[in-house]
């Protein structure tokens, strides 16, 4: 998921002269989508939540408009090197977009990003959100969300462990930290693994993570929950309280999913594809995989969508700003 700063700077510039010689005007519509293959760029590696969701939409938005829908992981730079190069890409719909919450967060802490997050792109649908979990060691002296606050103001140690340097978890206990005037120490892991093996074994108090990745644990009984970051309860965690509910009215830091393509691509095919996504997210065996993999359900609009999305590069590119915090 991460690049050497070095390498990442190199890699985005060499994508920005690409952006540069891209494709001056969509082509027409037409004959869309039977002219080639559809390509769904995996904006991170194989085996995390983008590439499941991309591999769980393909089959079906493949069967549904009657041509091939292959599935292209172009992992690095939280995302970034993907989304660029879907965006050099050729804007007839044949080339899509999985991202993740990262590219909420990317405009601002990345330096030098080849395109612009609200311009260069337009969201076709939001697939999903998801809560992230603040969870314990099962034996830890926090029974309940509202010690970790008491301790925190208390200004006791207390410290939590993320995913990485401005990874969503990182970016959503800042804000709650600035918001409620509280003091807590980030601890970096370079993913969800990392971080679970060390919060199981107690080496780290606390833990935030999606439910995906925490999930096993809680029901293992080696962890406990805390706290969900959305606006409301999880279905698959219902006796867990919300941080929005336990003394911070308003707080929604949710992981989401979204599907994009290039901003030019033709209004009609950009009409068509949010429908074919949206029938694709009310199939119940969709729904049941997606569910699986910790997802709410979401879909709707295009502007729904982009709404949603304005929103996430607003509120975390402040939080990115306000608190100072740099990519590893």
């Amino acid at each position: 998921m991460k690049t050497a700063p070095t390498t990442r700077r190199a890699v985005l510039a060499t994508l920005a002269l690409g952006l540069s010689a891209g494709p001056a005007f969509a082509q027409g519509a037409g004959d869309w989508p039977k002219r080639q293959p559809i390509k769904i760029v995996a904006v991170f590696p194989p085996g995390g939540s983008v590439d499941q969701v991309a591999r769980i939409l393909a089959p079906a938005l493949g069967q549904q408009l009657g041509q091939t829908v292959i599935v292209d992981n172009k992992g690095g730079a939280s995302g970034s090197i993907g989304t660029a190069a879907v965006v050099q890409s050729p804007p007839d719909g044949y080339t899509l977009a999985v991202v993740f919450d990262t590219h909420g967060v990317n405009p601002a802490l990345i330096p030098g990003l080849p395109y612009d997050t609200t311009r260069d792109l337009v969201p076709l649908v939001l697939v999903g959100t998801s809560p992230m979990v603040l969870a314990t060691h099962v034996n830890s002296e926090f029974k309940t969300f509202a010690d970790v606050v008491a301790a925190a103001k208390a200004r006791k140690p207390v410290s939590y462990g993320s995913i990485g340097n401005g990874s969503l978890g990182h970016l959503a206990m800042s804000l709650l930290a600035r918001n409620g005037n509280l003091e807590w120490t980030h601890v970096p892991y370079k993913g969800g693994g990392p971080l679970m093996q060390d919060a199981v074994a107690g080496h780290v108090p606390l833990s935030i993570g999606s439910v995906f990745v925490t999930k096993p644990h809680l029901d293992s009984k080696r962890m406990r929950a805390l706290a969900v970051t959305s606006s409301r309860r999880s279905e698959v965690l219902p006796d867990v309280p919300t941080i929005a509910e336990s003394g911070f009215p308003g707080f929604d830091a949710p992981a989401w999913w979204a599907v994009l393509a290039p901003a030019r691509t033709p209004p009609e095919i950009v009409r068509r594809l949010n429908e074919e996504l949206n029938k694709a997210l009310k199939n119940p065996d969709i729904a049941r995989k997606l569910d699986a993999q910790g997802i709410d359900v979401v879909g709707g609009t295009v502007d729904s969508a982009r709404a949603f999305i304005d929103k996430q590069v607003a509120t975390w590119s402040k939080v990115v700003k306000d608190n100072n915090i740099k990519a590893d």
